[in-house]
C-alpha cells in the first residue's frame, strides 16, 4: 500500500487549547505524524510526499465541500485578526452565534464565533498552509485509488473529521475524508465514508447529510456523554434525497473492544446494503483505551480486527487517517490496523 504524508502539515502545530475551561496542551501537534510514522515502519510501509501541499485542482475540489468564504476566512483571518487591537498570537472565538445565528458578520471576531465553532482550533500565522497539506495528502491518497491502485492511506494532520461545510471543530479544518470522497465521485457513481473514530465525524456528515451519492456512517462514543455532543444520534439518518444514506451507532461511554467491533460488523452490513463502488476509511485510533481523550476502552489488538474486517469489502479504499492521540500505544495501534488490513 502506498502511503501519502507532507511535510508542511508542521506548520499547524498550537501549542494549547482549552479543556473544561483551562488552557491545556493541545494533542493535536506535529509529534502524531512522528509516531504514526514510526507505526507504518514497523508494518513495513513508507511514506510518499505528495508533489504539491497546494494547487488550483485542490482548491476546486474543497469547494465542493466548503463554502468560498469559509475557505477565505481560513486562509485570511490570522492578518485581519493582528490588525484588532490588543489581538492575542492565535485567532480564538469569545462569542458564538447560539441557536442559529441570521446574519454573517464582516468583523473578524465575529467571522472566527460563525466559523470556530469550539476552542479547539487556535488557528496561527501558518494554520491555513498546514490544513492545506493535509488537505492535500488526501488528495494524493485519492488519486492514487483514482489511478488504479487498489488502497492508499494518507497521515493527514490536523485530521478533518469535524470540520463541516463552514465550520472548524476537534482540531479539524478541512474534511480530509470529504475530500477523499470528493475526488473519488469522479470516477465512482457512489461511494462509502466509514468513520471507526472515537468521535461522531459531524462536519462529514454535514456535508452529505442530504445527498444520495455518498453513504456516511459512524460508530463513536454517545454523544449524549461525550464530544461532539449536539450530532450523532441513531436517529440522524439523512434528508431530502440522502434519507437513509446516513447511519449513526453512538456506543455507551467506556464500551470495550467486543462491543466496538459488533458495532461495525452492524456498520459494514449498513454500507454493503448501499453497494457502494469505493469507500473512504475515516480511520480513528483514538478509541484505544489510553488515548488522551479516551471514551472507549479497546485494546490494540482491536485494531487488527478493524482493519481485517475493511479489507474484506474488497473495495478500492481510501484511509484517512483521522484521531488517535499521542500515547505509547499509538504507533502500535496503526500498526495493528495496517497488519490486519493487509492480512
Amino acid at each position: 500500500m502506498k502511503c501519502f504524508y507532507h511535510p508542511d502539515q508542521a506548520y499547524h502545530a498550537p501549542p494549547t487549547f482549552l479543556l473544561r475551561g483551562q488552557p491545556a496542551p493541545s494533542p493535536e501537534g506535529p509529534v502524531r505524524a512522528e509516531l504514526l510514522t514510526q507505526g507504518l515502519a514497523s508494518a513495513g510501509l513508507t511514506l510518499n510526499e505528495p508533489l504539491e501541499a497546494d494547487s488550483p485542482t485542490l482548491r476546486k475540489r474543497l469547494e465542493r465541500i466548503h463554502t468560498p468564504r469559509y475557505l477565505r476566512f481560513l486562509e485570511t483571518i490570522y492578518k485581519r485578526w493582528q490588525e484588532l487591537p490588543n489581538a492575542a498570537e492565535f485567532v480564538a472565538p469569545n462569542i458564538h452565534p447560539c441557536g442559529g445565528g441570521h446574519h454573517y458578520p464582516r468583523h473578524p471576531i465575529g467571522q472566527a464565533g460563525w466559523h470556530l465553532h469550539d476552542m479547539a482550533c487556535p488557528l496561527s500565522a501558518t494554520s491555513f498552509r498546514g490544513a492545506l497539506a493535509s488537505a492535500a495528502t488526501a488528495e494524493a491518497a485519492a488519486e492514487e485509488v483514482l489511478n488504479g491502485a487498489p488502497s492508499a492511506y494518507a497521515l493527514c494532520r490536523p485530521p478533518g473529521h469535524h470540520a463541516g461545510p463552514e465550520r472548524a471543530g476537534g482540531f479539524c479544518l478541512l474534511n480530509n475524508a470529504g475530500l477523499a470522497a470528493t475526488v473519488l465521485r469522479e470516477r465512482y457513481a457512489k461511494v462509502a465514508i466509514i468513520d471507526v473514530d472515537l468521535h461522531h465525524g459531524n462536519g462529514t456528515q454535514d456535508i452529505f447529510y442530504s445527498r444520495s451519492d455518498v453513504w456516511t456512517g459512524s460508530l463513536h462514543a454517545d454523544p449524549s456523554d461525550f464530544y461532539p455532543f449536539f450530532w450523532g444520534g441513531a436517529d440522524e439518518e439523512g434528508c431530502g434525497e440522502g434519507l437513509d444514506t446516513n447511519v449513526n451507532l453512538p456506543l455507551p461511554v467506556g464500551s470495550n473492544g467486543e462491543v466496538y467491533l459488533d458495532a461495525l460488523a452492524v456498520l459494514i452490513d449498513h454500507l454493503q446494503r448501499y453497494e457502494p463502488e469505493a469507500v473512504v476509511v475515516a480511520l480513528g485510533l483514538d478509541a484505544h483505551k489510553d488515548d488522551p481523550l479516551a471514551g472507549l476502552n479497546v485494546e490494540t489488538g482491536a485494531f487488527i480486527d478493524v482493519g481485517r474486517r475493511l479489507a474484506a469489502l474488497a473495495l478500492p479504499t481510501v484511509i484517512i487517517q483521522e484521531g488517535g492521540y499521542p500515547t505509547k500505544h499509538l504507533s502500535a495501534n496503526l500498526a495493528a490496523f495496517m497488519q490486519g488490513f493487509a492480512s
